[in-house]
C-alpha cells in the first residue's frame, strides 16, 4: 500500500542547499503560544518539541497489484519464499510452516495448522492483503475462511462474504465474534483485499484499566472498524472477557481449512500512549511535572552555552522557566534582564532606533514571562523596556 525510499528530487535538494546556506528552518518562536499546564509538558507552538519523523510513503496496492511499503516498515511477508523464514508453525515446538509461496503469495495448506510471525510486536499500524480461493466452495463460514490474529489473541476475520452471507459478527473484518463490520466491502473471490488495521491493545495496572485498547480497520480503503473497544482476546461460541494483554505478541494466521492467500504483510510500531510513559496527548499531574523538568533541564543546558551572547543566554535560560522553576536559573535571568534593560536605557537616537526589533522582542518576551507568573508584572526590566518603547513611540505605529 505504501512506497519504497525513492532517490531525493532536485527540489528536495534545492530546500537542502537553502538550509545549508541560510541555516535551518525555523520551527517556531519562544514566548509565542500558550504555555505548558499541568497536563500539557508542551507549550502550544512549542519550538522545543521533537520533530516528527520522516517517511518516505509508499504507493497504493490493486486488486492484482500490491503496493509499496512505507520506508520505515517492517516487513513480515515480501512474496518470496525466503520470507517463510519469518514464520512457523502455531505449535509448542514451533518449527518451519507447511505453507507454501506460490505467485508471489503465502497460501494456507488445509489442516496443515495456524501459522505465527517469530517477530513479536505490540501497537502497531499493520498492512495485510489476502485473497479467498477462485473456485468457490461452501458457503457462510466454510468459504474462503482464515483469521488475522494480533498479538495472537484478538481475531479479525477473514472470509470470502462476496455474495455470502453469514452471522453478522463473523463477517470479513469483524472484530471475531464481537463487532460486525460498518460495511461489506470485498471484491470477488480471487482478488486480493487490502486491510490495514490501526491497533492499540489493552493497557492495565495491575487489575486498573489504564486503556481498554482499541481497533480501526479498513478494508478496501473502506473504514469497517471505527476505533472498536477491545474487549479482551476473541474465541468461538463464547463472549469475550476483559483482560490485560501482554507487551508484545506474534501476528497468526489462521487455517480453517481453505486455501487462502496472503501477500504483502508489514507493520509499523506505535509511539507509546501517555498512560505507558508517551508524551503526547493528556497526561498525568506526575508525568507532566516529570517531563516540564526534563524539558527544562534541556533548555538550560542549551542556554549555558551562549554565554559569550548575554542577550541570547537570558532569552533561553527564560524560557526553561516556563516549563519547571530554578532558583539559580531565576537569579541569573534576573540579573541578564537588568543589565540588558539598564545599556538599553543608555542608548539614544539613532543607536536605540537600529535595536528597535530586538529591544521588542525581548521586551515581548518579557511580557510572556510576566503573563506567565515567571516573573512579576512589576519586573522592573519589563517596565523598563515598555517605557523606552513607549517613549520612541513604537506603540503607536502598531495602532
Amino acid at each position: 500500500m505504501m512506497l519504497r525510499p525513492v532517490l531525493p528530487s532536485f527540489a528536495t535538494l534545492l530546500v537542502v542547499l537553502v538550509q545549508t546556506v541560510h541555516g535551518a528552518p525555523s520551527t517556531g518562536n519562544p514566548f509565542y503560544g500558550d504555555p505548558p499546564d499541568q497536563n500539557h509538558p508542551w507549550a502550544i507552538h512549542d519550538r522545543n518539541r521533537p520533530q516528527p519523523k520522516v517517511v518516505v510513503p509508499g504507493t497504493f496496492s490493486t486488486a492484482s497489484q500490491p503496493g509499496k511499503p512505507p520506508s520505515d516498515a517492517i516487513i513480515l511477508f515480501d512474496g518470496t519464499a525466503a520470507a517463510l523464514d519469518k514464520w512457523e508453525s502455531d505449535s509448542k515446538e514451533g518449527g518451519p510452516t507447511k505453507w507454501i509461496v506460490k505467485d508471489g503469495a503465502m497460501e494456507c495448506v488445509p489442516k496443515s495448522g495456524y501459522i505465527r510471525t517469530k517477530e513479536q510486536f505490540g501497537d502497531c499500524q499493520l498492512h495485510v492483503e489476502w485473497a479467498a480461493p477462485v473456485d468457490v466452495k461452501g458457503d457462510s463460514q466454510g468459504r474462503g475462511n482464515s483469521g488475522i490474529f494480533l498479538m495472537g489473541l484478538m481475531e479479525v476475520q477473514v472470509l470470502d462474504n462476496y455474495n455470502n452471507p453469514t452471522y453478522a459478527d463473523g463477517f470479513a473484518a469483524s472484530v471475531y465474534g464481537v463487532n460486525p463490520p460498518l460495511a461489506n466491502a470485498l471484491r470477488a473471490p480471487g482478488e486480493f483485499q487490502v486491510i490495514d488495521i490501526i491497533f492499540r491493545r489493552p493497557v492495565y495496572d495491575g487489575d486498573k484499566v489504564l486503556d481498554p485498547g482499541y481497533v480501526t480497520v479498513f478494508c478496501n480503503g473502506v473504514l469497517v472498524q471505527d476505533h472498536t473497544p477491545i474487549e479482551g482476546p476473541t474465541g468461538h461460541m463464547k463472549r469475550t472477557a476483559p483482560k490485560a494483554f501482554p507487551a508484545k505478541g506474534p501476528l497468526k494466521l489462521q487455517d480453517h481449512g481453505n486455501p487462502v492467500r496472503f501477500r504483502n504483510i508489514w507493520y509499523r510500531p506505535l509511539p507509546p500512549r501517555s498512560v505507558e510513559g508517551g508524551t503526547d496527548g493528556f497526561l498525568t499531574t506526575e508525568a507532566t511535572k516529570a517531563k516540564r523538568a526534563e524539558i527544562a533541564a534541556s533548555i538550560r543546558a542549551d542556554g549555558a552555552k551562549l554565554g559569550a551572547n548575554p542577550k541570547e543566554q537570558m532569552l533561553r535560560l527564560a524560557e526553561s522557566l516556563v516549563y519547571a522553576p530554578d532558583a539559580a536559573t531565576q537569579k541569573t535571568v534576573e540579573g541578564l534582564a537588568a543589565t540588558y534593560a539598564g545599556q538599553i536605557k543608555a542608548l539614544a537616537g539613532a543607536g536605540l532606533e537600529a535595536r528597535k526589533n530586538e529591544i521588542t522582542q525581548v521586551m515581548k518576551a518579557l511580557q510572556y514571562l510576566a503573563k506567565a507568573g515567571v516573573v512579576p508584572a512589576t519586573f522592573a526590566p519589563k517596565l523598563t523596556l515598555e517605557q523606552i518603547s513607549k517613549a520612541a513611540g513604537w506603540d503607536d505605529e502598531k495602532k
